[in-house]
């Protein structure tokens, strides 16, 4: 979302500069010879040389970035992104120049259509493939610590779970106080009853008087 944002700044900023009325006095004629307006730029010295045909690679530069960035892939082949961007830009610029024929002071130079394109596929070339690769090595380094974190989670539960077996079930310990209760009761009814059948059980026989007869 960001890059799409940026990029419709760019594109409006653009659209300013190179559609925008001239009040001038005359306007050079149309220049529909490859290099021939390069040609002339040179012949006027290295300073505005440098400063025209800078001009003509930075104006769309950004666009070699910013539509990658809107794309939002990242594992793309790299000749296919470079083929769609250099494409988009050139067909950008063309757009310019055909639009700048009916704009007052301005008029179409073929040169300015292929400073614009080598300035898209400059900007594509420095810094697209290699910010594409970190963000690759970025997101397999955060899947292999995802990954980890997930194994050591898995381990830690088999560690645990083999530590269970091996210890066998457990009984909670309220039941087991219940149960050691329950037995010192039946202990105690068991001792009792024994006590009551000891006083109950007969000492023995009553013994008895043998009768002693009398003389006559």
């Amino acid at each position: 979302m960001a890059g799409l944002v940026l990029l419709l700044i760019h594109l409006s900023l653009v659209g300013w500069v190179t559609l925008r009325p001239l009040d001038v006095m005359w306007v050079n004629a149309a220049n529909l010879t490859p290099f021939a307006g390069i040609r002339a730029d040179l012949a006027l010295g290295p300073p505005e040389a440098a400063r025209r045909i800078g001009e003509g690679l930075l104006l769309l530069a950004p666009v070699g970035v910013l539509l990658p960035v809107v794309d939002g892939r990242i594992a793309v082949s790299f000749w296919a992104s470079l083929t769609r961007t250099v494409t988009a830009g050139a067909l950008l610029s063309l757009g310019i120049e055909m639009a700048q024929t009916v704009v007052p002071g301005r008029v179409v130079d073929v040169d300015s259509l292929l400073l614009n394109t080598a300035g898209v596929a400059l900007a594509h070339l420095l810094v697209v493939p290699a910010g594409r690769a970190r963000l690759r090595r970025e997101q397999q380094a955060r899947r292999e610590r995802r990954d980890g974190q997930e194994g050591r989670g898995g381990q830690d539960r088999r560690e645990n779970l083999f530590r269970t077996v091996r210890r066998g079930p457990t009984r909670p310990r309220t039941a087991g106080r219940k149960a050691t209760g329950a037995e010192s009761s039946l202990r105690g009814t068991t001792a009792r009853a024994e006590t009551v059948t000891r006083d109950e059980t007969p000492q023995g026989a009553t013994p008895t008087i043998p009768r002693v007869g009398i003389a006559p």
